[in-house]
């Protein structure tokens, strides 16, 4: 396969950047993560949080408002917009000076929220990362995917992608399909499965960290807020994806010895991201 690359720990330290000496919260980078709907507000809480483990100076969450204390109590490094209404997301607008979003965590499929993504994407051109209902949306409409900005990160799972691009009879055939996509829409597709794959246009990067033990509900919402952190940063798109998605496994594997497969929660993963960040500033 042309331009096939596994991303082991050589690979990903050409992208890594160590947070300089006289860095601060505001040339960290601020973030926006965008979700949530009524029972769902915790896919956004993990989402934020690993944003900001992530390295991001700030992080501004937006969700309906049946989320707000939600968010301030189980987050309060945060900052909050609400949505005008209660259980679901009608309309996304804020007046932020942004370098990076994180859209579709929980979010639901009513059909205000639709509406609110359209806008979204019809007006948006910075950064982005679009995850769960989010991609979801995007699959009942495809239309939209030409609104995206330039190397759009998306994440789905196997059933999402299934929706993206179609039933594929292979896992060439299915690459095949991904490369194509990528192609005609200019994004970059995270492909989530064991192993997971960063696709963008004929390049491929095989991840080579993670085990089973993030077969967990909430481990997409936080690859998602990592992802969106190092963006915020001033990561390049497909960067943020690679080494993001390396970070992501590594947690895991740093994990397992301590406390197995079983126990292993999304929250898991974020309290353990600062080990792997460690990880790679330690010298070989």
């Amino acid at each position: 396969m042309e331009n096939y690359i596994l991303s082991d720990r050589f690979e990903v330290l050409k992208r890594f950047k160590p947070i300089p000496d006289d860095a601060h919260k505001g040339i960290q980078g601020h973030a926006l993560i965008v979700g949530g709907s009524y029972g769902k507000i915790g896919s956004v809480c993990l989402s934020a949080k690993a944003c900001l483990k992530s390295g991001a100076g700030l992080v501004t969450v937006y969700v309906p408002k049946c989320g707000y204390e939600v968010v301030q109590n189980v987050v309060p490094e945060v900052m909050v917009i609400t949505d005008d209404y209660a259980d679901h997301i009608t309309t996304v607008n804020h007046k932020l000076k942004l370098q990076a979003i994180g859209i579709g965590m929980g979010i639901g499929q009513n059909p205000d929220t639709h509406q609110a993504m359209y806008h979204f994407f019809k007006m948006n051109v910075l950064p982005m990362v679009i995850d769960a209902d989010g991609l979801n949306i995007l699959a009942e409409n495809k239309e939209w995917l030409e609104m995206l900005p330039k190397k759009a990160i998306l994440t789905p799972h196997l059933k999402e992608l299934e929706r993206l691009i179609g039933n594929w009879h292979s896992d060439s055939d299915r690459m095949e399909k991904v490369q194509s996509f990528s192609k005609a829409f200019d994004v970059i597709v995270v492909v989530k499965d064991a192993p997971t794959f960063v696709v963008y246009a004929d390049s491929v990067f095989e991840n080579t960290t993670g085990n089973q033990a993030l077969a967990t509900a909430g481990s997409g919402d936080v690859l998602t807020g990592i992802i969106t952190g190092l963006l915020a940063q001033g990561y390049t798109p497909l960067d943020a994806a690679v080494l993001g998605v390396y970070l992501h496994g590594l947690t895991a594997d740093l994990a397992v010895p301590e406390m197995g497969h079983h126990a292993f929660i999304a929250s898991d993963i974020i309290a353990y991201l600062g080990r792997a960040f460690l990880s790679l500033e330690k010298k070989k």
